[in-house]
């Protein structure tokens, strides 16, 4: 068998050929072509190699039911985020990547309520609405909120202090499309560093934070789901996140609110932050 450099590419792309799936095809005859591009041109070693091997390895062992290691090391890359680019409405709210603390299910909360349950940070009201591209409100769509808390952890990082559900809700917007709920304005934070990506991170001398945000997925019946942030617009990092995922359009003020009367309303003490987040949702291909 002819073992030259070239050869071996073409043997292996012969061997994909007769898969069934032609996406599947496309995908491993594409990857393939770019994964021996790249070694042909970087040369590595047999121990090179090794290592590579093993830092993936690594980084499959590191992720568990409440920890994925790959969804990091892809938010790092900016991998994650060029999907969503490629895969990003022209119209609507824009998206951005999901992060790897989507782990549990968020509890189903009533309009207004309270997303922490501690009660230690400073408080917050965010409000907003659903609605379709054209301004139509959507009734009843789902918003499914989850975030750190005021140190900037979230509650499968520290199970022994946070209640199970802490920062996390999923919402029902009323009849007009609209939301609103309670919670304390979440801090920046470091991504975990206590894995193989946090060794990737040390190695090329980069940073692990992201700025304070709000993850949310809506949804409504007949349109695309959408996966987003809310950043805090004074928040430090928001113009270096670890992850490549800050939107200008995404980035919200968190305005103080001192009057009394406002702070009633929502069931809070003055003062306050306030926050208002208007999703447009675009409709789903037929």
């Amino acid at each position: 068998m002819d073992h030259s450099e070239s050869s071996l590419l073409d043997a292996v792309l012969a061997s994909i050929d007769e898969t069934p799936d032609p996406r599947l095809r496309q995908i491993l005859t594409t990857v393939t072509r770019h994964l021996h591009a790249a070694v042909r041109e970087l040369r590595p070693t047999n121990r090179e190699w090794e290592q590579a091997v093993e830092f993936l390895t690594a980084v499959g062992q590191k992720s568990d039911a409440t920890r994925q290691e790959f969804v990091l090391l892809s938010d790092v890359l900016g991998v994650s985020m060029l999907v969503e680019t490629i895969n990003g409405a022209d119209t609507g709210t824009e998206s951005t990547v999901l992060g790897p603390f989507h782990m549990v299910d968020s509890p189903v909360r009533e309009l207004g309520e309270s997303i922490d349950l501690v009660g230690k940070g400073e408080a917050c009201v965010v409000t907003g609405s659903v609605r379709d591209v054209d301004g139509t409100p959507l009734a009843g769509a789902t918003i499914d909120v989850w975030q750190c808390d005021e140190n900037g952890f979230y509650d499968v990082q520290q199970p022994d202090s946070q209640p199970a559900g802490n920062g996390r809700g999923l919402f029902h917007a009323d009849d007009k499309g609209r939301f609103w709920f309670r919670t304390v304005v979440p801090s920046h934070y470091p991504i975990p560093t206590d894995g193989p990506v946090g060794d990737l991170l040390t190695a090329t001398r980069r940073h692990p934070y992201r700025p304070a945000h709000v993850h949310v997925i809506a949804e409504a019946p007949g349109h695309t789901p959408l996966t987003t942030h809310m950043f805090v617009a004074d928040s430090p990092y928001i113009d270096g996140d670890a992850v490549f995922a800050v939107r200008g359009s995404l980035v919200t003020e968190f305005a103080e609110v001192t009057e009394p009367a406002y702070a009633e309303r929502y069931g809070v003490s003055a003062p306050f932050r306030h926050a208002h987040f208007d999703i447009r949702l675009t409709r789903a291909a037929a």
